[in-house]
């Protein structure tokens, strides 16, 4: 069985800026991409600390599982990279307002060099 590739893209989030797609849907499953907090309007980094850039890679994520016809309702994995793990806690403050009941499954990590210096970078798996 051969499953079908399809590519998402929403105007609601930022562009990719490489070879890669927002998300792939196949099968039922939504793997999207790893978002910063570039502001899907100007393509530049949102200002203020952590707890900002993660509600604007939230944001970006959101807006590309609607584009692909799901929500964080049906995230069932996701992977945090944080510049400094002492972030940890702030970042997890704002995370937890998006994921409030039945959270998915998560790791996270500290990444040195995540792209244009940002201090959080996420990627989720989810359900149609």
């Amino acid at each position: 069985m051969v499953l079908k590739k399809t590519v998402v893209l929403s105007s609601q989030a930022p562009a990719p800026v490489g070879p890669y797609s927002q998300a792939i849907v196949s099968g039922d499953l939504v793997f999207c991409a790893g978002q910063i907090p570039l502001d899907p309007k100007s393509g530049e980094i949102v200002e203020g600390g952590i707890e900002e850039q993660t509600r604007r890679v939230l944001d970006n994520l959101g807006a590309v599982l609607a584009a692909a016809g799901s929500g964080f309702e049906h995230v069932v994995k996701v992977t945090i990279f944080l510049a400094d793990l002492a972030d940890f806690s702030a970042m997890n403050g704002v995370y937890s307002g998006y994921f409030a009941s039945e959270p998915p499954a998560r790791t996270t990590v500290q990444a040195a060099g995540l792209p244009r210096n940002v201090r959080v970078e996420m990627d989720v798996i989810a359900r149609l």
